[in-house]
């Protein structure tokens, strides 16, 4: 039943795309030594979807949302950081903060999804 609304299927892919992109922080966490390691990043979830053709932001009216084409895709690309001499570019204070952005992204997305969910069960009468 709740396939079928947007504000579900935004929300779940929100909080799927959050997930991939920890995993990527916690690959670069954990690469942090590693000599010749290259750091990866993914776009956060709002470029991600404006660049999806098939989600494409709907406008009420003409000139409501500009330019909802622009942004990046969501996938892995290399981060661009300084390489230390052993050829490795995570930062360890840039990955900190990723963690951090992709949580609050995290976090906001089941928000989205409970209210969404709590709207629902009062139009319909249960609370």
């Amino acid at each position: 039943m709740f396939e079928n609304l947007e504000i579900f299927q935004t929300s779940t892919a929100m909080a799927r795309h959050a997930g991939r992109r920890q995993v990527v922080v916690a690959q670069n966490l954990a690469n942090a030594d590693t000599p010749g390691y290259k750091a990866q990043s993914i776009a956060p979830f709002r470029e991600a979807y404006r660049s999806d053709p098939t989600r494409a932001l709907k406008s009420t009216r003409p000139g409501h949302i500009h330019d909802p084409g622009s942004g990046a895709r969501a996938a892995t690309e290399e981060a661009q950081a300084q390489p230390s001499p052993n050829g490795n570019s995570v930062s360890l204070e840039n990955e900190m903060l990723q963690a951090i952005e992709v949580a609050r992204e995290h976090r906001r997305a089941l928000t989205i999804y409970k209210h969404a969910l709590d709207v629902v069960r009062i139009s319909i009468g249960r609370k």
